[in-house]
């Protein structure tokens, strides 16, 4: 449900929904990805998909969010994954048919806020290092969680195989 805030803007009353308006009628960008500064990523995190031996592509996803699909490589992400988190996922186990599914399908979405407590070694290592490049310094987060405000330059996404081809060790 979206939260809605009534403001005096201009001397007249608006509404505000998930606002990009900042109260003193100054305009805030929303979440934006540009092809060209998609472009400006690209050749460092070509050269860590290089580094780590892993083939992936970058695409930008609704003008906001800058993704990057991994389809094969030297690192297998998805019994790292499996093995860290099969003790404890969320306060909790995770199942066999959890693990189950997971293998047999070869694919995961990587949390970009959690995914060192999903990985180890070289995995965590790699995404470390492929998330601070996607950022980049440009990245910036103002969101207040609390008046359910979200503002930041863009989201970014990593994606091990999709749901129609799975994720290949080499």
């Amino acid at each position: 449900m979206k939260q809605s805030i009534r403001k005096k803007v201009d001397n007249k009353w608006v509404w505000c929904y998930n606002t990009c308006i900042e109260f003193e009628t100054q305009e805030k960008q929303m979440a934006y990805m540009s092809q060209e500064r998609k472009q400006q990523r690209a050749p460092i995190i070509k050269a860590i998909l290089k580094k780590y031996g892993v083939k992936g592509s970058l695409a930008v996803r609704n003008r906001s969010t800058l993704v990057l699909n991994i389809k094969s490589g030297k690192i297998d992400f998805i019994e790292n994954f499996i093995q860290t988190d099969a003790n404890v996922m969320h306060g909790r186990k995770m199942s066999q048919d959890q693990i189950d599914y997971i293998r047999k399908n070869q694919s995961l979405d990587v949390n970009p806020y959690w995914y060192q407590d999903h990985f180890t070694g070289n995995a965590k290592d790699f995404l470390k290092e492929v998330l601070d490049a996607m950022y980049g310094s440009d990245y910036f987060d103002e969101s207040d969680i609390q008046v359910d405000y979200f503002h930041c330059s863009h989201y970014v996404d990593v994606n091990i195989g999709s749901w129609n081809k799975p994720y290949i060790v080499a």
